[in-house]
């Protein structure tokens, strides 16, 4: 092994000459896996950014403890609480405070006369908990008549860029702008998002006899976690985590709607596709080059140099289908995002990680199928025909 060690630049070098001789089946083999890459990390950085934003006022209200409805399978869809739940809760031992949120939808009336759906969250009155960071404007005017505060996310167009003092109709009560604020996550349903009190979100939107749409409970310490959870569920009540509400909320769209699925067998179908492309054209490669393999083996090549070969030219493949793939799939969520701004795609380390071990395994069945070939070389037969 170390008198061949020397030997292998040379060697690796025959066989990239003879990969990238052959324009014709080099270009195939890269655009099939820069075509398959492309569709593979699509599909799953569509599902991971629908993920994300899905769980966004989770994510952007920042609570440890949400209790609610033990029914509710997503944030958007709220069941409302009895207002002596925040009461009973707040009796619990551990607890620090816990404060109701509101979470509803409206129909706003702009300026311009046009109408539009928006997300209207109602904070705490006395604690604003759960507040946005300020882009502009004073968080105290959020308590003066009227005020609301609009969120400069990728659906903030949609209410017609306001700025402060802009106003708006909200079931016949008028509405200000008082502060524009930016928060972590987006929202998945393509509508803008206003911040206000608890108490004034319950005066504009009509309501029914119980208002509270989740209660934020923070807790003394990490420990007392357990125990108010346990005091919640004896009550009839459901306590998660912030990272068990967006999990819950991540497994609803996973098993409980078609996007998973749907995303899925897009993903097996771009695999599928990479490694038919890829086995069929390197196996006629191979194919091609038995001469030359046949030459190499008559000279004294052994079986593991033709090997070394082979998984060189499958890997350089690969990787280099695998960069490319990866560089026009973020070059192409990049455009879409400059036209669409509510464009959900986002590019993750999960979804990197992912396709690359499916292009490991293309270029390992796809070697697979060259050195079963090319080791059943008899140089005889290739010089005698």
């Amino acid at each position: 092994m170390s008198q061949l060690l020397p030997k292998m630049p040379g060697i690796l070098k025959i066989a990239y000459k003879l990969l990238v001789n052959d324009t014709a089946k080099f270009s195939a083999l890269l655009i099939g896996i820069t075509f398959a890459v492309f569709l593979m990390i699509e599909m799953t950085s569509l599902f991971s950014g629908i993920i994300s934003r899905a769980s966004a006022n989770v994510v952007n209200i920042g609570a440890s403890i949400w209790v609610m409805d033990p029914s509710i399978q997503t944030v958007a869809n709220t069941i409302p609480l009895p207002d002596y739940v925040q009461d009973e809760v707040r009796s619990i031992t551990g607890v620090k405070y816990a404060v109701p949120l509101y979470s509803g939808a409206a129909l706003l009336k702009l300026s311009s006369g046009t109408y539009q759906a928006a997300n209207i969250i109602g904070l705490d009155d006395t604690s604003l908990f759960g507040r946005p960071e300020l882009l502009s404007g004073k968080i105290e005017d959020i308590f003066a008549e009227n005020a609301f505060i609009a969120i400069n996310d990728s659906e903030f167009s949609k209410l017609e860029n306001p700025k402060i003092g802009t106003e708006f109709e909200l079931n016949e009560h008028r509405g200000v702008i008082v502060g524009i604020a930016h928060v972590a996550s987006s929202g998945l349903f393509g509508v803008p998002t206003l911040y206000t009190t608890y108490n004034r979100a319950l005066q504009y939107i009509p309501n029914s006899r119980f208002t509270i749409s989740y209660l934020l409970v923070e807790p003394k310490t990490l420990a007392d976690i357990p125990i108010i959870k346990q005091q919640i569920t004896k009550a009839g009540y459901l306590a998660l985590t912030k990272d068990e509400f967006i999990a819950k909320i991540s497994n609803f769209y996973i098993y409980h709607t078609g996007i998973g699925t749907n995303i899925l067998i897009m993903t097996v179908i771009s695999f599928i596709l990479g490694l038919s492309i890829s086995g069929q054209t390197f196996y006629t490669f191979i194919l091609e080059n038995m001469e030359k393999f046949g030459a190499l083996k008559a000279i004294g090549a052994k079986g593991r140099v033709l090997i070394y070969m082979i998984l060189f030219q499958a890997s350089f493949v690969a990787l280099t289908g695998y960069g490319l793939g990866v560089g026009l799939c973020s070059f192409m969520i990049w455009m879409a995002r400059l036209y669409l701004p509510d464009y959900a795609a986002i590019v993750t380390y999960t979804n990197l990680a992912l396709a690359f071990f499916m292009v490991v395994v293309i270029a390992a069945s796809s070697s697979y199928i060259g050195v079963r070939k090319v080791l059943t070389i008899e140089p005889f037969d290739i010089f005698r025909g």
